[in-house]
């Protein structure tokens, strides 16, 4: 005879298994439609027992059928910081897979967090997006809850920090871009070479580092700390950090910059110390957007392919929205690549 097996708490039952809705209502101890609310990001519905619902759903694992979402024409796109030529390179990519599949691109910026408030994700939720695309950006676990349960892809692209193995992710190959800058200062005959990073907690911007150390490691060269300041990929701090490091008596007769904006900082301050840009100094920057072609003299930087990047993630969130199963979590790098200029040339003998 079999002994009889202790009976399963509501919440562990249905752990295993997707929950219907009917059924987080009468957990919730709401009605259908309050949970119906929270699901389309209704604002009449009490915080408390928003949060007891929310919570219901993320640990159900809750999704919304796919005749349930009945989605707007929309991609959401999130910036950590919306400004800069930069950005503008990321809005045409994304742009450009909008229009071809009928959907347009709402912009929304986390000011410089790198996680977008609750508002924000109430309002995605209301919504209801094709998809979300994150530039140097991510969600914390609520927030991804709360997309999961209403079947909103999303995708990040050049992740600030590891986004984790189950979040789709598009990136570039930013060690070897630093490896292939800092390789080409050493084959013209650089030994002293300056390095301005980006923010430390930016997963980008150690690569980049981390290349150009091994580029000096590889060939014996000493990885002086002292030549390395950190920058935050704005002009103002390649401006300022140049100056840090080109008043040093034993200034570096190279630098990479990092960046193409923290490189045309570099310019500036090299103009104001009476360098003159390749003859007193080597320049090599980070992105090649379109300026790095139209400064004097243009600029040899690292060719990020951010249109195209940003060209992939579109289509990805698009293809992971289609996709009536659990999505496979994607992990793509672009290529980079050095594109020669003018700002770099042998060091003069001293």
């Amino acid at each position: 005879m079999t002994s009889p097996q202790p009976a399963e708490t509501p919440t562990r039952k249905r752990s295993a298994q997707t929950a219907t809705l009917a059924e987080i209502a009468r957990e919730a101890g709401v009605s259908a439609p309050t949970v119906s609310k929270v699901l389309n990001g209704r604002a009449d519905v009490a915080p408390s027992t928003r949060a007891r619902v929310e919570e219901l759903l993320r640990v159900h694992g809750y999704r919304r059928r796919r005749a349930e979402s009945t989605r707007s024409p929309l991609i959401d796109l999130v910036f950590h910081e919306l400004e800069s030529a930069w950005a503008m390179e990321v809005i045409r990519g994304v742009e450009n897979v909008a229009r071809d599949t009928g959907l347009s691109v709402v912009l929304s910026e986390s000011a410089g967090r790198l996680t977008p408030g609750r508002t924000w994700a109430d309002q995605v939720a209301a919504r209801r997006p094709h998809g979300v695309i994150l530039v140097l950006s991510g969600l914390d676990e609520s927030q991804r809850a709360l997309l999961t349960s209403r079947s909103i892809p999303f995708v990040v692209m050049d992740p600030a920090g590891d986004p984790g193995a189950d979040v789709p992710s598009i990136g570039a190959t930013n060690w070897q871009g630093g490896l292939a800058a800092t390789r080409h200062l050493v084959d013209l005959g650089h030994t002293r070479i300056g390095a301005i990073s980006g923010p430390t907690r930016m997963m980008c911007s150690r690569a980049r580092v981390d290349g150009y150390r091994a580029a000096l490691e590889t060939v014996g060269l000493p990885v002086d700390p002292d030549l390395i300041v950190t920058g935050d990929f704005h002009h103002e701090a390649g401006y300022r950090q140049g100056l840090e490091l080109l008043r040093r008596p034993d200034r570096p007769t190279a630098v990479f910059a990092g960046n193409d904006l923290q490189a045309l900082g570099l310019y500036e301050a090299a103009r104001e110390l009476g360098l003159r840009i390749p003859q007193d100094l080597s320049v090599v920057g980070f992105d090649d957007l379109p300026v790095a072609r139209w400064v004097g003299p243009p600029l040899t930087t690292v060719r990020q392919p951010l249109m195209e990047m940003a060209e992939a993630a579109a289509r990805l969130v698009l293809n992971l929205g289609r996709d009536d199963g659990s999505p496979t979590a994607t992990r793509v790098e672009l290529a980079t690549s050095l594109e020669v200029r003018s700002s770099t040339a042998p060091p003069r003998e001293s």
